[in-house]
């Protein structure tokens, strides 16, 4: 059993639940929309036993939490992600990985690092995909969301996964990127929309940095060389190996869906950290790129000497990279903090005039107290607020069948009371975005914080690859 001493992610609703379960008798405060008709999936961090020295957020196993709906009615289950990870240490009854902030071990049975399979979650050429970056995806059988292994492409994946890869909704294509701490730092790959690896290419830049996420457009790829870098020797200065470099400028290489380092494109801004991109379009002889930036970082790993009071706080932002004469324009959207940014991913690497951002709450822990709505059209913004004591998560966009309207769906994610020690799945009409939740799906166990998810559709759920 996972302690719960002074570490605060391992307290409150942080805290891991260890009890997998299924249910199917949810009780539904308002009313589900009748075509609402698929499953509801976020991953999470949740550790299978007492974590090793210092535990971070990111370290715990991965764990999927599902709600299925239909017919006005609604079913739960949770799971742990199977790694190859989890069931050393389940046979050992016992934790043997420690976390990121801790030294590597190259004794471990199962080499120096545990794929987690914690952050994220993809669909993609019939299948469900838990990611994390610094491994291969595991594949996932729905709607029972048992493991099924890793999935390496047929044995041709050839670098880490991103946990954010981008499906183009048009050619259905996948893009994906690996990065490294050894050479090549970066590689940048691109799966068929039938799930075949086309081909996987080094990017160069010059030392290891942490890239969480990129962004696509319907002719590019943008990566995000950020000052968050990786350095073995900052170790035996007393410094963290993962630090940010506020006076190392940010850089962002806008390269051909097809192209590699030939025809790659840099442009550099101040320095700044980005963990999530909303989105990104092409206009003309610019690529436009929306994203919730931080000024630095302390989360991974800080300088106290070079701390910023701005650290740690994302914001929605705006670059415009012009191709045609190589300057970078950036501004910031709104001055609330904000990040889990999605949109209606049927838009993704189009032009979008909605994207919704996840609420931060003041408070030294990750807290989202709501959901907030931008036009980007005209900049105007509105805010569902989940509550006193109550808050959510990631809220992912599920489009209303047969909709012609953008904003034509509904926001869902899981939110936790903190006066009831109880979670529920929020259902949210997007198009009314202020109002109370048209459904409140209250769950049999607490839901802990945690990172991503996805819809599946009932559709996709039909035609899902089976153990």
């Amino acid at each position: 059993m996972v302690t719960t001493t002074e570490n605060p992610f391992l307290s409150g609703n942080f805290a891991p639940v260890q009890k997998e379960m299924t249910s199917s008798t949810l009780q539904v405060k308002g009313k589900l929309p009748s075509h609402l008709s698929g499953m509801f999936v976020r991953n999470g961090s949740n550790p299978q036993w007492e974590p090793i020295g210092q535990y971070h957020w990111f370290d715990g196993d991965g764990m999927l939490h599902g709600v299925r709906i239909s017919d006005g009615k609604a079913t739960y289950r949770n799971r742990y992600v199977r790694t190859k990870g989890w069931k050393v240490e389940h046979e050992a009854n016992k934790a043997i990985w420690s976390g990121f902030l801790e030294p590597r071990s190259k004794d471990n049975p199962g080499g120096m690092y545990k794929n987690t399979a914690n952050t994220a979650l993809v669909w993609h050429a019939g299948q469900l995909l838990a990611l994390w970056e610094g491994g291969a995806p595991h594949a996932i059988q729905v709607p029972h969301l048992e493991t099924i292994s890793e999935y390496t492409y047929k044995g041709n994946l050839a670098s880490p996964f991103t946990a954010h890869p981008k499906v183009d909704p048009k050619t259905g294509e996948m893009m994906f990127f690996g990065y490294s701490f050894a050479s090549p730092y970066l590689q940048y790959g691109v799966v068929s929309a039938e799930g075949e690896l086309l081909r996987t290419v080094p990017i160069d830049i010059p030392q290891p940095v942490m890239m969480h996420d990129f962004a696509i457009t319907q002719n590019y790829t943008i990566f995000m060389d950020l000052p968050m870098t990786f350095n073995q020797e900052r170790v035996q200065t007393g410094k963290p190996w993962i630090m940010f470099e506020p006076d190392r400028p940010s850089r962002f290489g806008i390269v051909p869906r097809f192209g590699d380092n030939l025809n790659i494109r840099w442009f550099e801004s101040p320095a700044c950290y980005v963990f999530h991109t909303l989105n990104a379009y092409e206009n003309g002889d610019e690529v436009v790129l929306i994203a919730c930036r931080m000024s630095s970082s302390t989360v991974l790993g800080s300088d106290d000497a070079q701390s910023d009071p701005e650290a740690n706080i994302p914001r929605l932002h705006q670059w415009r990279f012009n191709l045609s004469i190589g300057n970078v324009n950036e501004e910031m959207l709104d001055d609330v903090a904000s990040d889990f940014p999605r949109i209606n991913e049927n838009l993704l690497g189009q032009k979008t005039r909605y994207g919704y951002t996840g609420k931060i709450a003041q408070s030294s822990l990750p807290l989202f107290e709501g959901i907030i709505k931008y036009d980007l059209n005209t900049g105007k913004s509105e805010t569902h607020k989940f509550g006193q004591g109550r808050y959510g998560g990631e809220a992912v966009f599920v489009p209303r069948p047969g909709a012609t309207a953008e904003d034509d769906g509904w926001l869902v994610t899981f939110v936790y009371d903190t006066n009831e020690d109880a979670s529920e799945l929020v259902v949210v009409n997007a198009q009314d975005i202020t109002g109370e939740p048209i459904a409140r799906v209250l769950l049999p166990q607490r839901v802990p914080y945690g990172f991503h998810g996805a819809w599946i559709s009932e559709e996709q759920l039909s035609g899902s690859l089976r153990i």
